[in-house]
Protein backbone atom coordinates (compact mmCIF):
# COMPACT_ATOMS: atom_id res chain seq x y z
CA UNK A 1 0.00 0.00 0.00
CA UNK A 2 1.09 3.47 -0.93
CA UNK A 3 1.95 6.20 1.58
CA UNK A 4 -0.59 8.52 2.46
CA UNK A 5 1.65 10.78 3.28
CA UNK A 6 4.08 10.39 -0.02
CA UNK A 7 2.86 12.03 -3.26
CA UNK A 8 5.05 13.31 -6.40
CA UNK A 9 5.98 16.84 -6.54
CA UNK A 10 8.54 17.13 -9.55
CA UNK A 11 11.29 16.62 -11.62
CA UNK A 12 14.47 18.93 -11.97
CA UNK A 13 16.33 19.22 -14.93
CA UNK A 14 19.84 20.84 -15.54
CA UNK A 15 19.61 22.80 -18.78
CA UNK A 16 22.13 24.94 -21.00
CA UNK A 17 19.53 27.04 -21.54
CA UNK A 18 16.85 27.13 -18.93
CA UNK A 19 14.70 30.05 -20.38
CA UNK A 20 14.72 28.50 -23.94
CA UNK A 21 13.86 25.00 -22.48
CA UNK A 22 10.75 26.26 -20.14
CA UNK A 23 9.79 28.26 -23.65
CA UNK A 24 9.67 24.89 -25.44
CA UNK A 25 7.62 23.19 -22.66
CA UNK A 26 5.42 26.32 -22.46
CA UNK A 27 4.51 26.24 -26.16
CA UNK A 28 5.04 22.47 -26.90
CA UNK A 29 2.83 21.09 -23.93
CA UNK A 30 0.82 23.99 -22.79
CA UNK A 31 2.70 24.65 -19.70
CA UNK A 32 2.72 27.45 -17.34
CA UNK A 33 5.75 29.44 -15.66
CA UNK A 34 4.59 30.17 -12.40
CA UNK A 35 8.01 31.16 -11.29
CA UNK A 36 11.83 32.45 -12.22
CA UNK A 37 14.90 32.56 -9.85
CA UNK A 38 18.15 32.71 -9.20
CA UNK A 39 19.62 29.72 -6.95
CA UNK A 40 23.21 29.08 -6.28
CA UNK A 41 24.11 31.56 -9.07
CA UNK A 42 22.11 29.89 -11.90
CA UNK A 43 18.47 30.33 -13.45
CA UNK A 44 15.81 28.23 -11.76
CA UNK A 45 12.67 27.91 -13.31
CA UNK A 46 9.47 26.47 -12.34
CA UNK A 47 6.81 25.30 -14.89
CA UNK A 48 3.94 23.72 -14.39
CA UNK A 49 2.87 21.19 -16.71
CA UNK A 50 -0.21 19.94 -15.38
CA UNK A 51 -1.85 17.37 -12.69
CA UNK A 52 -0.30 19.05 -9.64
CA UNK A 53 3.58 18.06 -10.71
CA UNK A 54 6.19 20.83 -11.40
CA UNK A 55 9.20 20.82 -13.54
CA UNK A 56 12.07 22.48 -12.74
CA UNK A 57 14.76 23.72 -15.50
CA UNK A 58 17.62 25.41 -13.76
CA UNK A 59 21.16 26.29 -15.62
CA UNK A 60 24.56 25.20 -14.99
CA UNK A 61 25.94 27.00 -11.96
CA UNK A 62 29.26 27.77 -11.07
CA UNK A 63 31.97 25.38 -10.79
CA UNK A 64 29.70 22.72 -12.27
CA UNK A 65 31.04 20.39 -15.42
CA UNK A 66 27.87 19.48 -17.03
CA UNK A 67 28.18 16.54 -20.09
CA UNK A 68 25.51 15.38 -22.78
CA UNK A 69 23.88 12.05 -22.30
CA UNK A 70 24.88 9.83 -24.77
CA UNK A 71 24.06 6.36 -24.20
CA UNK A 72 21.91 4.76 -21.88
CA UNK A 73 22.90 5.37 -18.15
CA UNK A 74 21.47 3.99 -14.25
CA UNK A 75 19.31 6.39 -13.29
CA UNK A 76 15.91 8.30 -15.14
CA UNK A 77 15.24 7.36 -18.36
CA UNK A 78 12.39 9.43 -19.19
CA UNK A 79 9.40 10.94 -17.50
CA UNK A 80 5.91 10.53 -18.69
CA UNK A 81 2.90 12.73 -18.82
CA UNK A 82 -0.95 11.28 -19.33
CA UNK A 83 -2.67 12.84 -22.09
CA UNK A 84 -6.31 12.66 -21.67
CA UNK A 85 -8.88 13.40 -24.61
CA UNK A 86 -7.82 12.60 -28.02
CA UNK A 87 -4.47 11.13 -28.17
CA UNK A 88 -4.10 11.02 -31.93
CA UNK A 89 -5.24 14.69 -32.68
CA UNK A 90 -2.29 15.55 -29.10
CA UNK A 91 0.26 14.00 -31.29
CA UNK A 92 -0.80 15.22 -34.51
CA UNK A 93 -0.39 19.05 -32.81
CA UNK A 94 2.57 18.48 -31.52
CA UNK A 95 4.20 17.34 -34.94
CA UNK A 96 2.30 20.50 -36.76
CA UNK A 97 4.92 22.12 -34.33
CA UNK A 98 7.85 20.21 -35.16
CA UNK A 99 8.68 18.08 -32.24
CA UNK A 100 10.29 15.03 -33.26
CA UNK A 101 9.27 11.29 -31.86
CA UNK A 102 11.38 9.05 -31.18
CA UNK A 103 8.56 6.66 -30.44
CA UNK A 104 5.39 7.11 -32.88
CA UNK A 105 2.25 6.98 -31.04
CA UNK A 106 1.37 3.14 -30.53
CA UNK A 107 -1.28 1.09 -28.63
CA UNK A 108 1.33 -0.84 -26.35
CA UNK A 109 -1.59 -3.21 -24.79
CA UNK A 110 -5.57 -3.16 -25.94
CA UNK A 111 -6.02 0.20 -23.15
CA UNK A 112 -3.30 1.96 -23.44
CA UNK A 113 -1.67 4.22 -26.04
CA UNK A 114 2.06 5.73 -25.69
CA UNK A 115 4.43 7.88 -27.75
CA UNK A 116 7.79 9.16 -26.74
CA UNK A 117 9.11 12.82 -27.41
CA UNK A 118 12.15 14.47 -27.77
CA UNK A 119 12.45 17.65 -25.15
CA UNK A 120 15.55 20.18 -24.51
CA UNK A 121 19.00 19.02 -23.48
CA UNK A 122 18.37 15.60 -24.01
CA UNK A 123 15.46 14.71 -22.13
CA UNK A 124 12.69 12.10 -23.44
CA UNK A 125 9.31 12.75 -22.59
CA UNK A 126 6.09 9.55 -22.28
CA UNK A 127 3.07 10.56 -23.49
CA UNK A 128 0.67 8.29 -22.05
CA UNK A 129 -3.23 7.60 -22.50
CA UNK A 130 -5.08 5.47 -20.44
CA UNK A 131 -8.42 4.49 -22.03
CA UNK A 132 -9.71 3.73 -18.95
CA UNK A 133 -8.68 4.58 -15.64
CA UNK A 134 -6.47 1.92 -13.51
CA UNK A 135 -8.35 1.10 -10.09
Amino acid sequence: MAHPDISFDHVHLVSRDPLAAAQWYKNTLGADIVQSVQTKGAPQIYIDIGGGAMVIIRGQRPGESAVDPSVTEWGVDHFGVRIRGDFATFCGELKAKGVHFSLEPTDINPKTQIAFIDAPDGVSIELLNRKEALA
